[in-house]
């Protein structure tokens, strides 16, 4: 029997890169696997069928988790799909969508990245613990910028990120008395669209170079770690912020 048969995993912005590679990896469990998206449609289908092409079961479902009612309606689709109880929330959604200085930044842009990597993640615990009980693991998806600020232009980013990471210590803390772990990933330099989308080669050629392993990481080898912390395996690991970065930084 698979690690995770029969239960149950959310996992918002699944539809590609790093939350494509965890809910296959879920599924490969045996988890099913809830498949949050907002605007990539096709990304989110696309996962869904490669779960079931090998016997899982999963659906896709749009939200933007930034938007509470949005939350409510996942949390709905969730139930209405596979009962009443969630064993596994992996918080992935987020971004960075521009990079900006002190003094370019705004109103707007503030609550966009903070609403999305930060307030989402609050507020997708909020309404789905009350489904969830013992046994039960919550990953949050920060950052390196967490540690170390970021490069440039990313302030709003890193410190967003290093917000998920102390309401993770401090979740692990209220959540575990009832048996629910909570825990975070911090990566660093990962082969996905969002670092082809924000990051210069001569950059990541730069980063790569420096990290011991000198290679970058891959979306799978995340997906392996969040496999392992939602599983029992993992029993006793609550309150961890993990960095997944090849060595080129230490917490």
């Amino acid at each position: 029997m698979s690690k995770l048969t029969g239960k149950v995993a959310v996992v918002t912005g699944g539809s590609r890169d790093i939350g494509r590679a965890i809910s296959i990896g879920l599924a490969k469990e045996g988890a099913k696997v809830v498949v949050n998206y907002n605007s990539s449609e096709a990304g989110a289908n696309e996962t869904v069928n490669e779960i079931k092409s090998f016997g899982g079961e999963a659906i896709a479902v749009k939200a933007d988790v930034s938007s509470l009612p949005d939350i409510k309606n996942l949390k709905a689709k969730t139930v209405e799909a596979f009962g009443d109880k969630v064993d596994i929330i992996v918080n992935n959604a987020g971004g960075l969508f521009a990079r900006k200085t002190l003094q370019e930044l705004d109103e707007s842009f503030y609550d966009l990245v903070m609403n999305v990597n930060f307030k989402a993640t609050v507020f997708v615990m909020q309404v789905f613990e009350p489904l969830m009980g013992k046994g039960g693991s919550i990953i949050n998806l920060s950052s390196q910028a967490a540690r170390d600020g970021g490069g440039g232009g990313s302030s709003l980013y890193a410190s967003s990120k290093g917000a998920v990471t102390t309401f993770t210590r401090a979740m692990a803390k209220e959540l575990g008395p009832k048996g629910i772990r909570v825990n975070a990933l911090c990566p660093g330099l990962i082969t996905t669209k969002f670092h082809d989308d924000f990051t210069k080669d001569e950059i990541r050629k730069m980063v790569a170079g420096k990290t011991p392993l000198r290679r970058e990481g891959s979306a799978e080898e995340v997906a392996d770690l969040v496999v392992y912390l939602a599983t029992e395996r993992s029993s006793f690991i609550n309150g961890a912020n993990f960095d997944i970065n090849g060595g080129l930084a230490f917490s």
